[in-house]
């Protein structure tokens, strides 16, 4: 009897012991980041954030968590401090000592930097919520979730302080664009002739190119509606591929249009959809990228962090070129000069067309993902599954890049010029960006991986 009694006090200790340690097995998983990130990119697609921004509200929260578990894993990450402007050392951890977590720590960080920069702060906090609930119910004890709470909160807080001089407020303030006279300018475009957005992101404050400008594209073709002109080329081959789809080409389009407001009408009726921005369906395709790699915790922090900054100097570099340029959209001129029924297979966002920003964006966050997984990288691209289109198959995140640019010609609201110099534009900040970024360190005389 005494021996039953021993046995069953053993089997109880440890299982308690087991469930104890469970906590780690959650807060080391790289799936829990992933959905945390995830989180934050379905509160961008309800609130409606334009590329742009929305790459900003990638950018920041991943800044937060990698500065953190850098400082956990000094032996392996380089600091960004230094690297990317205007960035300052953390604070140190030392006053929490041995109870921090720190990939809890980068956790709570990412998202606390994240509430500041959405507006529907409550998606965050009930999942916030729920997430530390399955922490502790799991055995995390009190001390450190304590102290990685405290060490997050003062990071989050030295974040967003350098991230409010990056000129993002001052330009909510400066006046919108006005239309210029002239064929050859930007107009707003059909169904809802929108105001350009962000006319001024040029200003915004670079991370790791010197400047807005430093890879200006080259000029556009010059507007001439003569026909057989180069630019009445670059027009009617707009004109001319969209009336003759094939379905691949148009599949193509539609997986890759990340318009985050498209509307419909219909009589006097009109309603929305929302769906992930271009730079969010980057960030899909690093979830992907972790897991066909097996990364580990900290090597998913470091990919997002990586293709976050290529991301947001990419959305700067060509929204600089976008609005010196103003270049008109094809569904403006193919409507007066040649078909007034025309219409292309995406609707026409609402900002001017040179260079293309998916061409630019998509050539620089392959770059950033090359440059860590490698050339050679397949994969099964699902993150448009859950807006009703099916999965595409990529033979390399290069390969991924090039059909994301042609497919704003099959949507019919990009010229070829535009899209060429975009991947052009993009090539030349990706291959900046890896240059000058160093996150992962050489480990006897062998470098960990490739960033």
């Amino acid at each position: 009897m005494l021996k039953k009694i021993s046995l069953i006090i053993i089997i109880c200790f440890v299982c308690s012991c087991s469930s104890n340690e469970d906590y780690k097995y959650l807060i080391n998983d790289p799936e829990t980041y992933n959905a945390v990130v995830k989180n934050l990119s379905d509160v961008v697609v309800y609130d409606i954030f334009s590329p742009p921004v929305a790459s900003r509200v990638y950018l920041y929260p991943n800044i937060a968590a990698y500065q953190i578990l850098q400082k956990g894993m000094p032996e392996k990450y380089f600091s960004l401090e230094g690297q990317i402007s205007g960035l300052e050392e953390i604070p140190s951890p030392e006053n929490y000592g041995k109870n921090i977590n720190y990939k809890l720590a980068a956790i709570h960080a990412f998202i606390e930097v994240g509430k500041e920069l959405i507006f529907s702060e409550d998606k965050v906090i009930n999942f916030q919520d729920k997430l530390y609930e399955k922490f502790k119910k799991n055995g995390l004890p009190r001390k450190e979730f304590n102290a990685s709470v405290k060490y997050g909160n003062l990071v989050s807080e030295h974040i967003m302080q350098w991230a409010s001089k990056d000129m993002y407020n001052q330009t909510r303030t400066y006046p919108k664009y006005t239309i210029l006279q002239g064929d050859e300018f930007w107009k707003p475009t059909p169904p809802d002739y929108m105001d350009g957005i962000e006319p001024h992101w040029n200003k915004i404050r670079t991370l790791v190119l010197e400047s807005a400008d430093q890879f200006p594209a080259n000029p556009p073709k010059a507007f001439d509606m003569t026909p057989g002109s180069p630019f009445h080329k670059e027009l009617m081959e707009v004109y001319d591929i969209t009336n003759k789809l094939d379905d691949e080409q148009l599949a193509i389009a539609s997986f890759w249009d990340c318009n985050p407001y498209v509307t419909h009408h219909r009589g006097h009726a009109m309603f929305a959809t929302k769906k992930i921005t271009p730079g969010g369906h980057w960030i899909g395709i690093t979830a992907i990228a972790t897991r066909v790699a097996s990364s580990t915790f900290d090597e998913a922090v470091n990919a997002y962090t990586n293709v976050s900054i290529a991301l947001f100097d990419a959305f700067i570099s060509c929204w600089d070129e976008k609005w010196k340029t103003i270049v008109v959209r094809p569904e403006t001129l193919i409507n007066k000069y040649i078909d007034e029924e025309w219409l292309p297979a995406l609707q026409t966002p609402p900002f001017p067309e040179y260079t293309s920003g998916h061409s630019v964006i998509s050539r620089a966050a392959a770059l950033a993902l090359t440059d860590i997984y490698g050339d050679d990288f397949k994969f099964n691209d699902t993150s448009e599954v859950e807006y009703g289109l099916p999965a595409r198959k990529f033979n390399s995140f290069i390969h991924a890049s090039d059909e994301a640019a042609i497919s704003r010609l099959y949507g019919g609201i990009h010229y070829m010029m535009a899209i060429e110099q975009g991947v052009s534009q993009g090539q030349k900040v990706g291959n900046y960006v890896v240059e000058k970024i160093q996150t992962l360190k050489e480990v006897q005389g062998t470098e960990l991986a490739s960033k």
